[in-house]
């Protein structure tokens, strides 16, 4: 899915890639988005053949800008949405059902478990995910993004492993 995503983004922004700094343009913006993230911005980056080290600092602070809005301000938004109306309060009722059906890990490991939480690239995990359940459990702000920075660090690489074809490399 995150392929497909990817590759549906870069067909939206394909004539910016024509420019030494668009491809790079591209995978920032794509690393911001929920979802996505660094994974799909890796997989842009390779997808677009933009070299490794510069495309992976560029995923990296593109995923990691968004961790101190969502610890800071995350249930300060969600409860100004949900007096806002009915609809906005329903949507945000699902967003915070669904991040806690995902809490368990985190709950239980703590610092450790939102480490492991974004670091291991699965569906539904990552950044955006793993500190709104860290708002909502009311975590150390400052613990919770050093680790999900670091959990950040290690999906990098465990992507950078998959979508640059470094394991078979290695294996061949």
């Amino acid at each position: 899915m995150a392929e497909k995503l990817a590759k549906t983004l870069i067909s939206i922004f394909g004539s910016i890639t024509s420019v030494w700094w668009g491809k790079y343009l591209v995978i920032f913006i794509i690393s911001l988005m929920p979802i996505l993230e660094l994974r799909g911005g890796l997989i842009a980056a390779s997808l677009m053949k933009a070299p490794i080290i510069p495309s992976f600092i560029v995923c990296f602070i593109g995923n990691i800008i968004p961790i101190p809005f969502i610890l800071w301000f995350i249930t300060k938004i969600f409860d100004m949405l949900k007096k806002r109306g009915k609809l906005l309060g329903k949507i945000v009722t699902k967003i915070e059902q669904k991040a806690s059906s995902k809490k368990d890990q985190i709950e239980r490991l703590k610092y450790l478990g939102l480490i492991l939480f974004v670091g291991i690239p699965l569906p539904g995990t990552g950044a955006w995910t793993g500190c709104l359940i860290a708002s909502l459990l009311g975590m150390d702000k400052k613990k919770s993004f050093l680790s999900a920075t670091f959990g950040v660090f290690i999906a990098g690489l465990i992507m950078l492993i998959f979508s640059y074809g470094i394991l078979g490399g290695i294996l061949n």
